[in-house]
């Protein structure tokens, strides 16, 4: 009897069932310094515990893009290691700050399943959860994932397929406790421009590239503690339709969150994943560059001094620029350069 795990295929998965993650994680000072070393986020708010604790905070905490990554490594063993492709991201919710110290562990429910017509792949929907050592929710997201069948005769498990929210709803952000913006520092923060400076339909262009360095998506693929064998095994990946080991597409998300400081410095917190999808695979050598759109702004009730806008990031590979259309003449396909379509919501402070 073998005693190793392969992962589990699409004819494993059950509507409704609960899958307890392996490997709970301690987070340390060391996750936040290589956040920082493999992304060159330079958020204040996570980098400096006298500017957190300026706005109420007790320390700095873990940039909630690393929360993210945590919670979605711990998945892969039982979600996504036959995985094919992640699809796409929907009602992705942060919770509880994150501190170093602070250990998280995951569970994941299966929602959704349809076999694919080729019937040699199926697409699983799952609603992951990171709680703390406290059972306080840090991560709450939703995500589908195609994924192999073991065998091409099974029987396909029951279909279902979920119903996704378009966005997470302004009264559903959870504002962390303590958290007051009255005497942010735009100086330090490092942008004059607060959320009473943008307008709805507004783009920005990050303008700063970023190369990917093989070393560097290794090292965060490790980190994260991330086993899909498209993402580390050249050997195996090689011999594969690419013929080379695919970027995971979460490292895609934090070098364009990175990037859109230059435009959205005060942007200081993400507080929701409203959706997101990678549409173009990424490679080593490949150089990342961004932009956003304003899709919409929300006062928060009670808040004066605190915003929240709602974003399209977009990601691009060796091309930069916000001013081409992204989808192809077909009006389907995106564009070969688009290798990230992302909507979240972010906290700001008001004037």
């Amino acid at each position: 009897m073998t005693k190793t795990n392969s992962g589990n295929f699409f004819e494993d998965f059950r509507i409704g069932q609960e899958i307890r993650h392996a490997t709970p994680r301690t987070v340390t000072e060391g996750d936040m310094a290589l956040y920082t070393a493999l992304y060159g986020s330079r958020f204040a708010f996570n980098s400096s515990a006298e500017f957190a604790r300026d706005c109420g905070m007790p320390g700095q905490p873990l940039d909630d893009l690393a929360a993210f990554h945590v919670v979605f490594g711990k998945t892969v063993p039982d979600v996504s290691l036959n995985a094919v492709a992640n699809l796409g991201y929907a009602g992705g919710s942060f919770g509880a700050p994150v501190y170093a110290g602070d250990t998280i562990t995951t569970t994941s429910q299966v929602i959704g399943l349809k076999e694919n017509s080729n019937k040699q792949t199926g697409v699983v929907y799952v609603r992951s959860t990171g709680v703390n050592q406290k059972g306080e929710m840090v991560v709450d997201y939703i995500r589908w994932v195609m994924v192999k069948k073991r065998d091409v005769n099974a029987a396909a498990p029951a279909e279902l397929v979920p119903d996704l929210p378009d966005a997470v709803a302004a009264s559903d952000l959870i504002i962390p406790p303590g958290l007051n913006t009255g005497k942010y520092d735009d100086v330090l923060a490092g942008s004059p421009h607060r959320w009473d400076d943008y307008a709805v339909g507004e783009k920005i262009d990050h303008v700063d590239g970023m190369t990917i360095e093989e070393a560097e998506h290794m090292m965060a693929t490790r980190l994260w503690q991330n086993t899909a064998k498209v993402h580390f095994n050249q050997h195996t990946e090689g011999q594969g339709r690419f013929g080379r080991r695919l970027i995971y597409g979460g490292h895609i998300i934090s070098l364009a969150r990175a990037l859109s400081f230059n435009g959205l410095g005060n942007a200081f917190k993400i507080a929701a994943i409203n959706g997101g999808r990678h549409v173009n695979p990424t490679f080593a050598g490949d150089t990342i560059y961004a932009w956003s759109e304003v899709l919409e702004k929300f006062e928060i009730p009670g808040r004066s001094t605190l915003g929240a806008l709602r974003l399209r990031l977009v990601a691009l590979k060796n091309r930069s620029g916000a001013d081409f259309t992204l989808k192809l003449e077909d009006g389907k396909s995106f564009d070969p350069a688009v290798v990230l379509d992302f909507d979240y919501t972010v906290l700001m402070p008001r004037r």
